[in-house]
């Protein structure tokens, strides 16, 4: 099977692309018309393409964030139109629920904020895709790289601990597990939309605590809420907002998680 994939750069592509080693990368820059030559003789495209939100956020990144998710999508929307592709997976992510809410896909309270609103017009021009579709909404992902690779310099030399008052929840994805959710739905054709989460989200006090359990070091110093603020801006709500999503539509398809637990997750990657 020959895979598209736009956003080929980044961590997630980066494992894909192993599990799917026949593929072709959609450039940021590539225009309609270049798109649909590089979708010649390909079977399904994955939209990973998006700047990264772990960032300070001032008016002009926001408008990159938008641009390089919802822009990028549209374009290759677009392409994907006009072309024998067979399956298209989109990317969006648990920002697009309530703070603090139990959610799964059936069951879900949207966010009004930034992110939300981020996920919401992503989704929205997924959808438009006239051949079938998937939108896996994105918890944190865990491998080697990404949010785990920042966090793991400070906890390594007993620097790490809690963020705030450790209470916000994180749903979390362990990155093999990701790669065999797009293996599922390719196999089982799904369409529709699916929270690529563990069915164990946790706190980041329980995190915290595993994490360094795992790397057999302390956890005793906490992170201000302040700071966080301090150094990301509105960007915060990445570390701080507390998202409780749950993968209700996979596990009625059948999808069995390896990696269910992060204690479980967290040793295989630190191994």
């Amino acid at each position: 099977m020959k895979i598209a994939i736009s956003g080929a750069s980044g961590f997630v592509a980066h494992a894909l692309k192993k599990a799917f080693p026949d593929f072709v990368a959609i450039e940021r820059g590539d225009d309609e018309a270049k798109i649909v030559q590089k979708l010649h003789g390909v079977d399904a495209v994955f939209n990973l393409a998006g700047a990264p939100i772990a960032a300070r956020w001032d008016e002009a990144y926001k408008k990159v964030l938008y641009s390089s998710r919802i822009e990028t999508t549209k374009k290759l929307v677009a392409a994907i139109n006009q072309s024998d592709v067979a399956h298209f997976i989109s990317t969006s992510a648990v920002g697009i629920y309530r703070n603090n809410v139990a959610c799964d896909e059936t069951n879900a309270r949207y966010g009004d904020d930034f992110l939300a609103h981020l996920a919401l017009d992503w989704e929205a021009e997924a959808q438009k895709c006239a051949k079938p579709t998937a939108i896996l909404r994105f918890g944190v992902v865990l491998g080697n790289g990404g949010a785990l690779e920042k966090m793991l310099p400070a906890f390594r030399m007993g620097l790490g601990g809690i963020i705030g008052d450790g209470r916000a929840v994180m749903s979390w994805i362990d990155i093999d597990d990701l790669v065999s959710i797009y293996d599922f739905v390719l196999t089982h054709r799904l369409e529709g939309i699916y929270n690529a989460t563990s069915p164990q989200p946790l706190s980041n006090f329980h995190f915290t605590k595993i994490l360094g359990e795992v790397l057999h070091r302390p956890t005793l110093i906490p992170v201000p809420a302040f700071i966080i603020k301090m150094l990301f801006g509105e960007g915060s709500c990445v570390l701080l907002d507390s998202k409780e999503a749950y993968p209700k539509a996979l596990l009625a398809q059948g999808f069995t998680f390896a990696y269910a637990d992060a204690k479980s997750s967290l040793t295989k990657i630190l191994a």
